[in-house]
């Protein structure tokens, strides 16, 4: 189980805990995370779950995938440490990770 930090665009912080092998967006909207659509279900075909990973998270979370940086084109304000929560799955490994809701998805 990781507990991950949601850091909303107002400075605000939501701490859920989430159980190894559901992904960041499963854990996000199982605990109502606001500004975490999720509006295909996690199948990678849209960009409403995503977020912008702390720096000092990146290297754990991994790169995209290229199916993910299609899905990107669709987002705004794309950084370098953006990231679909759909995509990047809880472990042992990311116990405190953080991530930042932008401030808008769509």
């Amino acid at each position: 189980m990781a507990k991950i930090t949601f850091m909303q665009p107002d400075g605000t912080k939501q701490v859920v805990e989430a159980e190894n092998g559901l992904t960041v967006m499963e854990a996000a909207k199982m605990n109502d995370v606001p500004g975490i659509e999720a509006e295909c279900g996690g199948a990678c075909a849209c960009a409403t779950c995503h977020v912008y990973v702390d720096e000092a998270w990146r290297e754990k979370v991994g790169k995209r995938e290229s199916m993910e940086d299609d899905m990107l084109d669709f987002a705004f304000n794309v950084r370098e440490e953006s990231r679909l929560c759909c995509q990047i799955t809880v472990s042992d490994d990311l116990d405190g990770l953080i991530v930042r809701v932008p401030e808008k998805q769509f």
